[in-house]
């Protein structure tokens, strides 16, 4: 069982890579989470430390109280800083478009094949890792944004959309127009994803079932 941090560690917590997990600090700092359980050290070298599920649920937690402090407003998806992947129907912000949004994916989207890499025993980035199979919806939306599809806007329209699925390692992908959900569908697959293409029983809008590969 992960123990309590202390505010130090909660700090480097803080200062963790919001995609890959990737620590930095003094090395007395990084055995402390390592020994509570937030944090690992990867046996290849440079033995760089990561933090575990329990630290990123930590790191989370942080982030969504920060982004709560105002009464009664949502939290953005990028709440207290922190980068996320456009899922489709979130009101657009002025960082949303430009040079620096696509560089900004760009950089979480080679994060995560480098965490992918450091995190498979193989070395391999070609399927999902960890951190994706607890982060579904965010991982399916960074593949997409980051091959240059677009997110829908709040009031519908063309554009994809990543939502959560009642079954386990899942999720369904909208998008009206029917050539773009197929080249979600590659998009995915490309990015290490199971993919189907089904058909709602009411309103016979087709979507897309996606899964990480695990092998």
């Amino acid at each position: 069982m992960a123990l309590s941090p202390t505010a130090a560690q909660r700090r480097v917590i803080a200062a963790a890579d919001p995609v890959t997990g990737r620590l930095k600090g003094a090395p007395a700092q990084l055995a402390a989470l390592v020994k509570r359980g937030l944090a690992f050290r990867h046996p290849r070298p440079p033995h760089d430390h990561f933090l575990t599920p329990a630290g990123h649920r930590i790191r989370e937690a942080a982030d969504e109280a920060e982004g709560s402090e105002a009464p009664g407003t949502p939290a953005a998806p990028d709440a207290g800083g922190v980068f996320a992947a456009r899922v489709g129907g979130e009101e657009p912000t002025p960082g949303d478009s430009g040079p620096a949004r696509v560089r900004e994916v760009r950089g979480a989207w080679q994060g995560l094949l480098e965490l992918r890499r450091m995190t498979h025993s193989d070395g391999s980035t070609d399927r999902p890792c960890g951190w994706e199979r607890s982060h579904l919806v965010r991982a399916a939306a960074l593949a997409l944004e980051a091959a240059g599809h677009r997110p829908a806007g709040p009031d519908g329209g063309d554009g994809y959309r990543v939502r959560a699925t009642p079954q386990p390692e899942a999720v369904a992908v909208y998008e009206p127009d029917g050539t773009a959900l197929r080249a979600c569908a590659a998009t995915l697959e490309r990015a290490g994803w199971q993919v189907g293409e089904h058909t709602e029983p009411r309103t016979r809008a087709r979507y897309l079932l996606a899964s990480p590969r695990k092998v």
